[in-house]
C-alpha cells in the first residue's frame, strides 16, 4: 500500500482523509500545527508543530521525514476569512494567500526529494478560485488565494512531470466543517471519499487538471 502525507490533518477534511486512507491500509503521516484528540486516536504517525505559512517550520519536514519514500502528498491545510468589497482586511487577505497559496508550494518543495517516480501530489483547492465559475463575487481574499494555488498546481505539474510525479487540484465541495461553520451540502466523509478516488486515478496523462469531488472536471 501507499505512504501518504497529509497536511492540516487534525480536523475536518484532513482528518477524514487520514481516517479513510489509514483504514484501507495506507501508511499515513499526519502533519499539523497541533494534533486533535480525534487525530491522536488514529493509528497513524503524527508530526506536530508544522505551520505551512512559516518557511522555517516547513523546512523541518525535510529532516523529520528524511529517508521516507512518499507515494502521495496531500496539501490540505487552508484557512477561510470572509471579505467583501466594503470590508477588505489586508491582513486577512495576505494570511489566506500565504497559507492557501504559498503553503502547498513550500511543503511540496520541502518533500520533493521524498517523491519518487510514480509519486502524486494533490492540492485541496476550491472552485471559488475558478474565473469561469465566479457568478457571485465577494470572498476576495479566499478566491484570490485559491486562484493562485491553482496556478501553482499547474506549474508544479509541468516542473514535476519529468520526475514522474503527477499533480491534481481538487475541489472538496461545500463541506460541513468548522471552516464553513458546519454549513454546506455534503459531509466530510463523502468529500474525502470522492477526492481519494481522483487521487487514485491520477497519472501523468491527466496531471495538472482540476476536479470536483463529485467527478466533474472544473474550468479555470
Amino acid at each position: 500500500m501507499a505512504t501518504v502525507v497529509i497536511t492540516g490533518a487534525n480536523r475536518g477534511i484532513g482528518l477524514a482523509l487520514t481516517e479513510q486512507l489509514s483504514r484501507r491500509g495506507d501508511t499515513v503521516i499526519a502533519i499539523c500545527r497541533s494534533a486533535s484528540p480525534e487525530l491522536k486516536a488514529l493509528d497513524v504517525r503524527v508530526v506536530e508543530g508544522v505551520d505551512v505559512s512559516d518557511g522555517d517550520s516547513v523546512k523541518t519536514l525535510t529532516e523529520t521525514l528524511s529517508g521516507v519514500k512518499i507515494d502521495v502528498l496531500i496539501n490540505n491545510a487552508g484557512i477561510l476569512r470572509g471579505s467583501t468589497l466594503d470590508d477588505l482586511n489586508v491582513d486577512d487577505m495576505i494570511a489566506q494567500y500565504v497559507v492557501n497559496s504559498v503553503g502547498p508550494l513550500l511543503v511540496t518543495q520541502a518533500l520533493r526529494g521524498n517523491l519518487s517516480s510514480g509519486g502524486k501530489v494533490a492540492i485541496v483547492t476550491s472552485r471559488m478560485g475558478s474565473m469561469t465559475d465566479n457568478s457571485s463575487g465577494g470572498h476576495y481574499g479566499y478566491r484570490m488565494s485559491k486562484a493562485a494555488v491553482n496556478m501553482a498546481g499547474v506549474s508544479l505539474a509541468q516542473d514535476l512531470k519529468p520526475e514522474g510525479v503527477a499533480v491534481v487540484l481538487l475541489h472538496p465541495g461545500w463541506v460541513k466543517t468548522d471552516m464553513t461553520s458546519h454549513n454546506g451540502l455534503i459531509e466530510v466523509d463523502e468529500s474525502a471519499e470522492g477526492m481519494i478516488k481522483h487521487i487514485d486515478a491520477l497519472s501523468l496523462e491527466n496531471t495538472g487538471t482540476f476536479w470536483h469531488t463529485n467527478g466533474e472536471r472544473l474550468s479555470w
